[in-house]
């Protein structure tokens, strides 16, 4: 049991403890502080390295996730997305995102976002990757520009990005055909570069193609350069056979753009990026000069122009001097009547160079002599196979004189049928003459006329003519017995008595030739007599002949000396 002594005695034995005031900061708080620091350092550390936020704005995003989806940059990430939202009028989707500090030097005005996707076109296949992946945002980095952090992302996949090199291109064309972005450009049948955007001109209605011509390959083009739509397959059907061209079997499929220098052109000097080419619808285009002087003619048809279309050549004997540039249908009420008017577009540069320019007063007062000396414009066939027309101007001085009229300004010029018309108008007229013919009138005054000869036919005395013409038949008959006997007798009996009575005579003449001399009076007067008998013998030779021929002669004589 413990009692007070004890207890007083315990507390005395028991040391007690002086207190002292600090100095200083206790050893206590550095462990806070260290772990104050490094958290601020490491705050700092995240801050600093962090990158900018920025937005990109699309029409949607599809395939497009906050927290997971990335931003790429040659399948680096450089970049996530934080959070996705609405425009404020709900039409847009921004997205926002965290960019790498090494990205920030590059997000400038010509930076281009886009969202990767699979897809699947004629010309490529391109983003494949993404279906086990998810789709991202790919980054064309801007070199030049000012530094931004709102951007509007690109609805297609660049085709070319700024790391390519190569120069920029303008094609102004009337449509876009058959052409895409991705459409192949050719030199030489080699690609080099494609399509990389088309809009509207600025005109409203002129179609700009952007393409992309790659590196070395753009230093061929200059001022001299001439680009041409290679889509497809071209047939050309002339005079020299058939010509069948294209550039390549993809140009088949989805089209295809082709450039070259003209042919004979000197070296010229290379053009800046942007430049503005015209880009004309064939390879056999680009050979075409071009002309400054433009004229406006009017033509009307009352036939039917089936088989002209705009854009038809204009010739003149055969040269192209322009093309129709429209067709329409006029109607007039007055005669109940239509006609077609064709607008030509004339380029007088073609026949005249610069020395005339039809849009002026001289000009228009040299077409309207040519036309008083018969020029007329007409329809003409330029192509069997196709049935595709063509106006053709001439001189036709026999034509009727017409004169040279104008409408709001445009003249008029007077037009020519078609020779198939000519000989179907000279056809119709002629068949409307003969049916003015009374053919039944004269068919009944011939019937009339026939049978009055069979009457004065009937009365004649046909029996006892018939019994005349026997008679004098026979009598002939027998006269021709007599004269075939007598021309055999002749040519038996007498003809060789002479033969030989003129060898004699020649034995004896040559037996008084020699008795007597060559240039005796008796040797000369035998001679004579010797050329008097030949003579007569010819005759007698020739009135056998003509009596084996004409027999009859010995009744009725000659022929000139009948009564």
């Amino acid at each position: 049991m413990t009692t007070d002594t004890d207890y007083k005695n315990t507390m005395q034995q028991i040391p007690t403890s002086s207190i002292r005031k600090s100095k200083g900061l206790s050893i206590v708080w550095l462990v806070p502080l260290v772990a104050l620091a490094i958290a601020s350092w490491l705050m700092y550390t995240s801050l600093t390295g962090q990158g900018p936020e920025i937005m990109i704005t699309f029409k949607n995003a599809e395939g497009i996730e906050a927290g997971s989806s990335k931003i790429k940059y040659k399948d680096v990430e450089i970049g996530a997305v934080t959070a996705i939202t609405f425009s404020p009028d709900m039409r847009d989707v921004v997205v926002k995102a965290r960019m790498e500090k090494i990205a920030s030097r590059y997000l400038t005005d010509s930076t281009r976002f886009w969202i990767v996707r699979p897809k699947v076109s004629a010309g490529q296949i391109s983003g494949l990757g993404t279906l086990l992946s998810g789709s991202y945002i790919g980054i064309d980095p801007g070199r030049t520009g000012n530094p931004r952090a709102n951007f509007t992302g690109l609805e297609e996949t660049p085709i070319v990005t700024a790391e390519v090199p190569g120069n920029t291109y303008i094609l102004k064309a009337d449509g876009l055909g058959s052409l895409d972005i991705g459409t192949p450009v050719y030199y030489r049948q080699i690609k080099v570069g494609q399509v990389i955007g088309y809009g509207f001109a600025d005109n409203g209605k002129d179609v700009n193609i952007t393409i992309f011509v790659n590196s070395p390959h753009d230093k061929q083009i200059t001022t001299d350069t001439r680009f041409w739509n290679a889509s497809g397959i071209n047939l050309d059907m002339n005079a020299t056979g058939i010509k069948l061209a294209t550039e390549s079997l993809a140009t088949i499929i989805t089209g295809g753009i082709a450039f070259e220098s003209l042919p004979g052109s000197r070296p010229s000097e290379t053009v800046a990026s942007n430049t503005v080419f015209e880009l004309y619808s064939s390879k056999d285009g680009i050979s075409e000069e071009k002309f400054q002087q433009k004229d406006t003619w009017l033509l009307y048809f009352s036939q039917s122009v089936r088989g002209l279309t705009v854009g038809a050549p204009v010739e003149f004997r055969g040269i192209k001097i322009g093309k129709v540039s429209s067709i329409a249908l006029e109607f007039n009420r007055k005669e109940l009547s239509f006609r077609t008017p064709v607008s030509l577009t004339i380029e007088p540069e073609r026949i005249f160079g610069r020395d005339v320019d039809f849009t002026t007063d001289d000009g228009h007062a040299l077409l309207k002599e040519f036309i008083a000396h018969g020029l007329r414009g007409i329809l003409k066939n330029g192509n069997l196979l196709t049935g595709q027309l063509l106006i053709d101007f001439d001189f036709y001085p026999d034509e009727t004189k017409k004169k040279m009229t104008y409408e709001s300004g445009i003249p008029v010029l007077p037009t020519k049928q078609t020779e198939l018309e000519e000989i179907t108008e000279n056809l119709s007229s002629t068949l409307k003459k003969m049916a003015g013919i009374p053919f039944t009138q004269i068919s009944q005054d011939l019937q009339t006329t026939l049978q009055t000869i069979s009457t004065a036919i009937g009365q004649i005395p046909v029996q006892e003519l018939s019994q005349d013409l026997r008679t004098t038949i026979q009598s002939t008959n027998s006269t021709m017995q007599q004269i075939d006997q007598l021309s055999k007798t002749l040519d038996s009996q007498t003809l060789p008595i002479i033969s030989k009575t003129l060898e004699q005579l020649g034995i004896t003449l040559a037996g008084l030739d020699a008795s007597l001399g060559s240039d005796s009076p008796a040797n000369y007067q035998l001679r004579q007599t010797m050329r008097e008998v030949s003579t007569a013998v010819r005759s007698l030779r020739g009135l056998t002949d003509y009596l084996e021929r004409h027999p009859e002669s010995l009744i009725y004589g000659k022929e000139n000396e009948r009564p």
